[in-house]
């Protein structure tokens, strides 16, 4: 599997300045044929996403138990990285399961017919050459069609294997909507000619849509680059790096765990790429310090989930959907990470602000680790910040995203294999096995990490041909504005109530499929709905691109948090609902990109100046929601202030003169209310949680808690 992968990561890397002559098709192909077969090498024939999910939770609950137990703690001159020095060891059960992982006969023969259906168009002997498949576009010969059912399956058990059930089925739904549209009666909404096999094969397959559209081809020539950028950063230790400054620069605050955590947790997301994983990583390192200082296990979960997705919603990386938007709207992702600037700031300003709130409402006891100074840290690792802001530096100068992550790559092992060389003076044996260790293990990991993506975009290309050919993105976008009238006449009621219904079904899509999967149905289906009613493009597809997020904290499924419980122990619903009163900025904010034209000033679509007002005004119902979902102003806050926290958080997104009025006399009158009450504070202790239930709970073992 190494060497497989560091082969295919060089021929992508070889594509970015030697590109293939017969064009991008040609290597959309290629790429699929590469990496598809590996899903089945890799994953599985279990059921993957929550599974893989609690599976690499529970382990790493496991090692974090048992540091704890031995009480390990950070040790000085270590950096907080020692703490989980040995969260290596492999507890038993995953032992037992791995002693019989390996591929099957089964497994192999999946992935010698994946390779040739993938390659099948582009290989001489078989099709004729990838010229003479494209000359058959339309009229496909039987061979064609069996081919392209067959890697119809392929994709969908792959996705399957590395997703779950659920995007296979609504592929299925489509398809199966695709074939028997004919039979819906005419004047239904929906009803439309019905396509055959053999057409349906032929958009899949044959037509640079499909397999080979637009997701696809963000995943070959973005996200597998970022993959394998973000690799680099963690054989070159930026991990440890991220996680030691981020304690060394926070120490002396009673707050600071918490604020260790989310500033953690937007560096991490560079290297990992994804939310629950971020989580995971930081809860494997953070969770012993925050419960030595008394978080309760449900606050400790929901931050670290919070903390985790924040990293997906902002520069300079963003998810993997971002790069997709800038595919979709035809603009350079330096733009679409301008986009993101004020949004970012306005949801860790809310993190921050429900940090802080939390650490003077629980009896946080904190004492800084020994031995960690900010200075010596950054003099150590500070080239991880010089090959990220590289990526900005270019991308603002107009270099194209997968020229300007390449570049970052090379510096950031550049800068590595000089850490190792002088680090390890007079061991040249190790110097070389290092070296070689950052060169071939990123590149290997970096292609093993795309593999997931890779299937989710082949089978988010089903979803999206079906749609296209067949219409149905603008049916469901004009029902999704029919509600919305039928509850009101008035413009701005209907946009307010297609705005709403818009972010609720996209939250809901989100709890079945990942992200990426996520934004790109969601685009086609909902995207026009809100751009017929007047949404910029650029405030819709953001709009959209946040609750797909989003969808990792939502309950009932919120994998983040689950993951986050398994890691603390913590009961599962009420590390959800901390989760939201942490991320819920982001549940808001967006809403104000779409309510009226002054909020798409928020990402950046009113001038500078529009952005720094809105921006501004903002930021007060950012702090006011922060205040009634934390109970907490100066002091412990009832229910009058908190109500009215929350009336002056919506009025001031809505962000018009009137609204802003009524906004900030309500911040005004909360306070002064809250003054004039003066109610003694409250503290919370290490068993209660101050959403849900109050009860004392026993941890109980990870399992016990899921």
């Amino acid at each position: 599997m190494g060497i497989v992968c560091f082969v295919v990561s060089l021929f992508v890397l070889k594509q970015v300045f030697f590109p293939l002559t017969q064009g991008n098709q040609y290597y959309l192909m290629w790429f699929l044929a590469f990496v598809l077969p590996l899903v089945f090498i890799c994953y599985r024939p279990g059921f993957g996403r929550k599974s893989d999910v609690a599976d690499q939770a529970m382990e790493v609950a496991e090692a974090v138990d048992s540091d704890v137990a031995a009480d390990s703690g950070v040790g000085a001159g270590s950096g907080v990285s020692g703490a989980t020095a040995d969260s290596t060891a492999k507890p038993r059960r995953k032992a037992k399961r791995r002693s019989n992982d390996n591929p099957s006969i089964i497994d192999w023969v999946l992935v010698v017919l994946t390779f040739l259906t993938c390659a099948y168009p582009v290989l001489p002997f078989f099709s004729g050459g990838f010229n003479e498949f494209l000359n058959r576009q339309g009229s496909l010969t039987s061979l064609d069609v069996i081919m392209g059912g067959v890697l119809l399956l392929l994709v969908l058990e792959a996705t399957r294997r590395t997703t779950g059930l659920i995007l296979p089925i609504f592929c299925i739904v489509f398809f199966l909507y695709s074939y028997y549209g004919a039979y819906i009666p005419i004047g239904w909404p929906g009803s439309h000619a019905g396509q055959n096999f053999d057409q349906i094969v032929n958009a899949l397959y044959n037509d640079a849509s499909g397999f080979y559209g637009i997701p696809l081809d963000v995943a070959a020539t973005y996200i597998v680059l970022f993959t394998i950028y973000g690799a680099v950063l963690d054989k070159t230790g930026a991990a440890s790096f991220f996680i030691d400054l981020s304690f060394s620069l926070f120490k002396k605050s009673k707050a600071a765990p918490g604020r260790t955590v989310a500033l953690s947790g937007f560096l991490l997301g560079t290297v990992s790429g994804s939310g629950t994983a971020t989580a995971v990583s930081l809860g494997a390192v953070t969770w012993p310090v925050l419960k030595k200082a008394g978080y309760p296990k449900e606050n400790a979960g929901g931050m670290l989930a919070a903390s985790g997705i924040g990293a997906i919603l902002s520069p300079p990386t963003l998810g993997a959907a971002a790069f997709i938007i800038a595919e979709l709207l035809n603009v350079s992702y330096g733009l679409v990470l301008l986009w993101a600037v004020v949004p970012t700031l306005l949801y860790y300003l809310g993190i921050f602000l429900a940090i802080e709130i939390d650490s003077r409402k629980i009896e946080v006891d904190y004492t800084p680790p020994p031995g960690l100074r900010a200075w010596p840290i950054l003099k150590r690792g500070f080239y991880h910040f010089i090959s990220l802001s590289i990526i900005v530096v270019f991308l603002s100068m107009g270099m194209a995203p997968f020229k300007a992550v390449v570049y970052a790559t090379l510096v950031g092992i550049g800068f590595g294999i000089i850490e190792i060389v002088i680090s390890r003076l007079g061991e040249p044996k190790a110097i070389l096995l290092a070296i070689w260790d950052v060169f071939y293990g990123a590149l290997s990991s970096g292609i093993r990490s795309v593999l997931p993506v890779t299937s989710v975009c082949a089978a988010a290309g089903i979803i999206v041909s079906t749609i296209t050919k067949t219409g149905l993105g603008q049916v469901i976008s004009d029902i999704l504005i029919k509600g919305a009238q039928a509850l009101s006449t008035d413009p701005t009621a209907v946009l307010i109530f297609t705005c709403i219904f818009a972010a609720v079904a996209v939250t809901i899509l989100g709890l079945a499929v990942p992200v990426t999967a996520s934004f790109i149905i969601s685009w086609v289906i909902v995207g026009p709905a809100l751009i017929s009613l007047g949404v910029p493009e650029a405030a819709a597809a953001m709009f959209i691109f946040y609750y797909a997020v989003l969808s990792e904290v939502s309950p009932p499924t919120a994998l983040a948090a689950v993951a986050s419980s398994a890691i603390t122990g913590g009961r599962v619903i009420a590390t959800m609902w901390q989760a939201c009163k942490y991320a819920i900025p982001a549940f808001l904010v967006p809403l104000a990109f779409t309510f009226t034209p002054e909020g798409a000033s928020l990402v950046a679509q009113g001038g500078f100046i529009g952005a720094v007002w809105t921006g501004f005004v903002s930021a007060f119902a950012v702090a006011a929601l922060a205040a009634g979902a934390g109970g907490w102003i100066i002091r412990r806050a009832g229910w009058p202030e908190r109500i009215l926290c929350f009336i002056a958080a919506g009025a001031l997104l809505y962000l018009q003169p009137m609204s802003m009025m009524i906004g900030f006399s309500a911040l005004i009158l909360a306070v002064i209310l809250h003054l004039l009450l003066r109610r003694k504070p409250k503290t919370t202790s290490a068993t209660t949680s101050d959403i849900g239930s109050t009860e004392t709970h026993s941890a109980g073992s990870p399992a016990e808690s899921n």
